[in-house]
């Protein structure tokens, strides 16, 4: 039973593939029936492959003739196949009968090609689904319990064993492995996952056992997103092919409209006799037909697509495909992009009235709550070690043990790109850049000024803590202290950036929310010369606009929710898939599931590659096309040729465009 199986599977899944051959089959059989004289079994063969290998172009053709009263490409082939068999019975010249069959043949062959590139999407879709195993082991009172994958929840904790796949996406809580993360985030080689690390569902786990607290939903988790958009880009149509979709429509009409003037004038204009008028419109409606026009765009642009998220990159649809190869202008963030976005605390600086643990308690007090990359920062200090460098050597390591307590905040509320504000015991707590908290308090004391700035021009970020016991409406609020913050600059940040001046980006600048100095100081070290810092969300939306009206196409690089309206406005927007906010990754049009930022380029490569390709596509398209019609026109092609002609430009222009397969 398993072999039959596997057939039917087989032919469902590849059905325009089996009609294909299926037709090639019957097609030989009739032509050697035919050229042994054996008729009758001649016209039981070749009308079965004209129902097997144009029954699917002429389901589509009169569903677009019916429903949505337009003609296309699908049904001029039925016609001028049917055409010719029936000229052929009429003239008894049978060998227009095998000339039908072979453009049935050849239009079949080409729809199956056309296919390939979908179908390549669609397996990678399929192994990715396989990559999800239905079950995981979880930790109850101290045993392991087998349940579904779909009945974790957040905070439950799993055991994986060496050699199985992580069911979802966690936090290793204890163990030591090596993952292969190929399949997700395409890097070659197995990499390094200790405590503390974040694990992917779908990625393979190494030689040892791991302890993994749940961090995400199954249905939340990375693969399922990857999954999601890799839907989508094959379901949208990109602008090209679209107005290939609109100018077939027209097309197709003028091509009936002249087939039918060409099948009634000349024999009264010329003098034809009505077999060869006949005959000649037949060709006509052939090699006119804008079949390889219309293979000329999707095949590449999925090949490509394929391709990209074979390297780690998520196309959400051809349309950025087409973009990626035009930007001019890349505007990237800079905490979680340029940088790591894994901050950590470097030094507390405190007032003198405060200590370092009365700064981090106030701090870690309202940003208990936060998802920002620097709240979880403070608050992993205040809660485990307080590690503060370069101060006194009596303050050495503040709660070493990590029990250092504080009473969450109420009423938090964050303002993106400024700070945090909440209550916390009674008084108000504002944590935040120095732009930001001047609005509690009267001044800021000079020598933790001088302090902060001299951290800033050391390219770390400065946080100020401020308590305000009085009004809310009043600046009545007292300095605390502050609290620098140490972002690493991504090892791969300045060689993309090389990389992209060397292809030809003509301007790339950085947007943040962060200080002038600090802003600067990252964007020396990348080789980014125009910096924009302080912003706020609607601050880096009206930059992008400006570089659009300059530069017409530019891309937007984010990670953040501080990012998404910049994503959204962007001609192309980039989203570092690990480290990215969920909303960054609905907003933005390209992925970059490894966060690994060099992939931009082989991005942009596979853009403007991809728009080679179809233009010399459709070069060739329109030169058949052309060159066929001449040839009609002068009587120099018969239907044989005309057939071979006009499918063999579409076979070619769709075997071009999976070259980016490679």
């Amino acid at each position: 039973m398993l072999y039959p199986q596997r057939f039917t599977q087989f032919t469902r899944e590849h059905a325009d593939t089996v009609a294909a051959l299926l037709c090639g089959l019957l097609l030989f059989l009739g032509w050697f029936a035919l050229h042994l004289g054996a008729l009758g079994l001649a016209f039981l063969l070749l009308p079965a492959a004209y129902v097997i290998g144009g029954y699917e172009s002429a389901r589509e053709g009169l569903t677009t003739l019916f429903k949505e009263k337009e003609l296309d490409v699908d049904l001029l082939m039925i016609v001028a196949a049917i055409g010719a068999a029936s000229l052929g019975l009429w003239r008894r010249e049978y060998h227009l009968i095998i000339d039908g069959a072979i453009l049935i043949l050849i239009f079949a062959i080409s729809g199956a090609l056309e296919g390939y590139a979908m179908q390549r999407t669609e397996r990678s879709i399929r192994s990715l689904m396989s990559l999800t195993p239905d079950t995981a082991r979880v930790l109850h009172q101290g045993r392991e319990e087998e349940v579904s994958i779909t009945h974790l929840k957040v905070g439950d904790e799993i055991v994986v064993k060496p050699g199985e796949l992580i069911p979802t996406d966690g936090i290793i809580l204890s163990g030591y492995s090596t993952l292969n993360q190929a399949a997700i985030t395409g890097e070659s080689l197995p990499v390094e996952k200790t405590v503390g690390a974040e694990v992917f569902a779908g990625t393979l786990n190494g030689y040892g056992a791991l302890q993994v607290k749940v961090h995400k939903p199954a249905q939340s988790s990375l693969i399922v997103r990857v999954i999601r958009l890799v839907e989508q880009a094959k379901t949208q149509a990109p602008p090209s092919q679209e107005f290939i979709d609109r100018f077939e429509r027209g097309y197709a009409k003028v091509i009936v409209v002249a087939g039918i003037l060409l099948a009634t004038l000349p024999p009264f204009l010329w003098g034809w006799d009505w077999e060869t008028t006949i005959y000649r419109a037949l060709t006509f409606l052939v090699v006119a037909s804008p079949c390889a026009l219309m293979a000329a765009i999707m095949p590449t642009l999925l090949s490509g697509i394929a391709n990209g998220a074979r390297q780690g990159i998520l196309f959400k649809n051809g349309a950025q495909l087409e973009k990626i190869g035009k930007v001019r202008a890349i505007a990237f963030d800079k905490t979680g992009t340029l940088t790591t976005g894994q901050v950590q605390v470097y030094k507390v600086i405190s007032a003198s009235e405060y200590t370092h643990a009365d700064v981090l308690k106030a701090a870690a007090s309202v940003e208990s709550s936060s998802e920002h990359p620097i709240g979880k920062a403070i608050v992993q200090a205040a809660s485990e070690t307080v590690r503060v460098l370069a101060v006194p050597v009596e303050s050495k390591l503040l709660n070493p043990k990590g029990d250092l307590n504080w009473v969450g905040a109420i009423q938090v509320q964050a303002i993106p790109g400024q700070g945090i504000v909440g209550i916390a015991q009674e008084q108000q707590v504002i944590v935040g850049n120095a732009v930001f908290v001047q609005k509690y308090v009267t001044n800021l004391p000079e020598e933790l000024r001088e302090m902060a700035q001299s951290l800033e021009q050391e390219g770390k970020t400065v946080v100020w803590v401020v308590k305000n016991p009085t009004s809310l409406a009043k600046r009545g609020g007292e300095v605390m202290g502050v609290i620098a913050i140490a972002d690493e600059v991504r090892s791969q940040a300045a060689a993309t950036i090389t990389r992209l001046k060397k292809l030809g980006i003509e301007q790339i600048v950085m947007l943040t929310g962060d200080n002038q100095e600090t802003a600067h100081s990252v964007a020396k070290a990348v080789g980014i010369d125009r910096v924009y810092a302080q912003l706020l969300p609607e601050d880096k939306l009206d930059v992008i606009r400006r570089l659009q009206q300059e530069y017409q196409t530019v891309a937007m690089v984010g990670d953040g929710i501080n990012d998404a309206p910049a994503l959204a406005q962007a001609s192309v927007g980039i989203a570092m898939g690990i480290s990215g906010s969920d909303v960054a990754l609905e907003t933005a049009d390209i992925v970059l599931m490894a966060d690994r930022l060099e992939k931009i380029a082989v991005a942009i490569h596979l853009g403007r590659r991809s728009q080679a390709i179809v233009k010399q596509n459709i070069f060739v398209a329109l030169g058949f096309i052309i060159l066929l019609l001449v040839g009609n026109f002068l009587g120099n092609i018969n239907l044989p040729i005309g057939v071979i002609g006009h499918e063999g430009s579409t076979v070619l222009v769709t075997l071009s465009g999976l070259r980016l397969l490679k």
